[in-house]
Order: C-alpha cells, then structure tokens, then sequence
C-alpha cells in the first residue's frame, strides 16, 4: 500500500509540471479593444492577426488581395497572470521597441484578453479570438 501511494504522489507530481511552461502558440485576430476606457472595434477595412510560437510573435495586417504586411514582432514570456511581451520590430516608428510590457492575461473559450498599461500611460485591453 505504501508503494502505491508513494508511486501516485511521483506521478501527481511530475504530471504538474510542464517542461516548456505555458505559451499563445497559434494565430489570433484582433477583435477590438478598449483604450483609455473607450471601446473600439476591430477594423472594417482589414484584419489584424498575430501569430504566436513557442516565445515569440510575429503581426500581420491582412488586407483582402495583398500580401499580408508583417507591421510588429516581439518576444514574450507567460509568468502566472501575466505576458511579458517585449516589441523586436516595428514596421512604423515605435516607442516600444525593445521595452517590455507587462500584460494581465486572461483566456476565455477562443479568445485571448490583453490588459495592461503602455509607457505613453495608456490603458489598454485587447481582445483576439483564436482560428489556429
């Protein structure tokens, strides 16, 4: 019987653990957002959408007949609650390249909810629904 218990608890154990930690990996489309306490829908004209791995992200502005424009890269790192992303690229001029933002981060069903605040002081939360 001690065995047995003892074996369970390895098992509980280990099966609690992941080797890579949590991560976004797949690709999501902005669905809108609130910034400084105003709603915002997501564009008409095109979509955004991100594609996440492993550590690491890429944006893309999809528009209908063209290539999709790569506007954003970055890093990012799940610690309990929160994403720390931290901006590699920017295809316009950027104040947040090579910063680290930290994002309260909150999954619900297929969509990815980003809260936190820029450096400029802005309040954000975005909202992107998976398709991969």
């Amino acid at each position: 019987m001690k065995k047995i218990v003892i074996a369970l608890f390895i098992i509980f154990c280990s099966s609690s653990f992941t080797i890579n930690g949590p991560t976004l990996a797949g690709t999501w489309i902005f669905q809108g957002g609130i910034y400084h306490g105003k709603k915002e829908g997501a564009p008409k004209e095109y979509m955004l959408q991100r594609k996440y791995q492993a550590n690491k992200f890429d944006a893309f502005l999809l528009e209908k007949g063209a290539k999709p424009q790569k506007y954003q890269s970055g890093n990012y790192q799940i610690k309990q609650d929160s994403c720390l992303e931290t901006e590699t690229f920017s295809a316009q001029p950027s104040q947040l390249t090579g910063k680290t933002i930290r994002y309260h981060y909150l999954i619900r069903q297929d969509t990815l909810v980003l809260q936190g605040t820029l450096p400029t002081g802005m309040a954000v939360e975005e909202y992107w629904k998976k398709v991969k």
